[in-house]
């Protein structure tokens, strides 16, 4: 999967189309991820230890990874993204600036 938790993206496809925001969690059996802010759902819960008033709680719901594109740290610019091997470690590279993803 192209990306993992922590990264900041951006959805291209979708009634999101635009935003921006961090990975909360990536579910690659499923080829999902949770974008902060995207994909916003209404959840209907019931009273509970937890939540007392029980009520609608609106969250963030998982999107499939193709519809997200990495930021260049550069440019802040949608990418994509390259794999390189750099003293033995496979690392992630942005396509159009070529800086390394990961430290």
């Amino acid at each position: 999967m192209h990306v993992k938790k922590g990264d900041k993206v951006m959805v291209i496809t979708g009634k999101d189309k635009g935003k921006t925001g961090t990975v909360l969690a990536s579910f690659p059996k499923k080829d999902r991820v949770l974008v902060e802010g995207v994909n916003i759902v209404k959840k209907h819960s019931k009273p509970s230890q937890d939540n007392p008033q029980g009520g609608i709680i609106n969250q963030e719901a998982a999107i499939h990874v193709s519809n997200v594109m990495l930021l260049d740290p550069k440019t802040n610019e949608p990418t994509r993204v390259g794999y390189e091997v750099v003293n033995g470690k496979k690392v992630r590279v942005a396509k159009k600036s070529g800086v390394a993803l990961d430290k």
